[in-house]
């Protein structure tokens, strides 16, 4: 059976060493540095440092490599439809035209449109790389008790770790259903058409949902059999505490987020222009 994807990977590394609440802040001070910026040199920046993190995070790219294939074809569609829609919104922002070679119509590739949508790809591909890492590298249970450390009530805390431990738990169904559809004939094997392999595929979806329905029924009893919910605090079996490591992770992030929102007032724009 096929590992399950955007699950908890196990390692030995600084990475998976952090808190979940430390990899939380550390990511969303990430995503807000690369996003509000357009300072090639920073991004490019970021996106060195995001591939020496998922190195240094010991996990591998081929137990993630389904999920960035996945990400990376809704990017290039983006990119395409944003020439197709505004193919000289680089031309409008940069305030220069320089052409490179006409495409059709009215449809020229421009210099400053090119470096403008080179912006947007780095930009995404320097905070995809963090975002599966926070997810992979986050045991569910750890995570919620670091959420509930931070002020954030534990019934939502908990209600994110069953959500983190039902994406492999889904998947897992997934596969036994389309085991069993295939011992009653139903091919959804390379040797069938693509066309009748999403048909096939499709078969299985209301297994899965009646199934999904049936299991989240199955924990809510569970939970209230236990008096989920009663007290106004509890316990945490996974409550780990904060270490220097933690306190420089946190700290690096908000560093690279003031340093993105300095140039953007230092520099009056948002956007890095080379064309003037």
């Amino acid at each position: 059976m096929k590992e399950a994807m955007l699950s908890y990977i196990k390692r030995d590394s600084i990475v998976h060493k952090l808190t979940g609440a430390t990899k939380l802040v550390f990511f969303i001070f990430w995503a807000l540095a690369s996003m509000i910026t357009y300072d090639t040199r920073f991004l490019i920046a970021l996106l060195v440092v995001s591939f020496v993190i998922f190195k240094v995070s010991k996990v591998k790219f081929k137990e993630i490599s389904f999920v960035f294939y996945f990400i990376l074809f809704f990017l290039v569609m983006n990119s395409l439809f944003i020439f197709i829609f505004a193919p000289y919104q680089g031309v409008k922002i940069y305030g220069t035209r320089h052409n490179l070679f006409h495409i059709i119509g009215s449809y020229y590739l421009t210099s400053e449109q090119l470096f403008y949508q080179i912006n947007i790809m780095i930009k995404y591909f320097s905070a995809v790389p963090m975002a599966i890492l926070f997810i992979v590298t986050t045991e569910p249970s750890e995570f919620a008790a670091s959420l509930n450390k931070l002020g954030i009530s534990y019934k939502i805390a908990y209600s994110v770790a069953i959500t983190l431990r039902y994406i492999p738990d889904i998947q897992n169904e997934y596969h036994d259903i389309a085991f069993a559809q295939q011992a009653r004939g139903i091919d959804m094997s390379k040797k069938e058409k693509f066309t009748r392999r999403i048909k096939n595929s499709a078969a299985i979806l209301m297994p899965l949902i009646f199934s999904s329905l049936d299991r989240i029924e199955t924990i809510s009893c569970a939970m209230e059999l236990r008096s989920f919910g009663n007290n106004k605090k509890r316990t945490w079996y996974r409550k780990r505490e904060f270490t220097k490591s933690d306190y420089f992770a946190m700290g690096v992030a908000v560093v690279l987020f003031i340093i993105s929102l300095s140039l953007n007032i230092h520099r009056g724009s948002r956007f890095y222009n080379p064309f003037i």
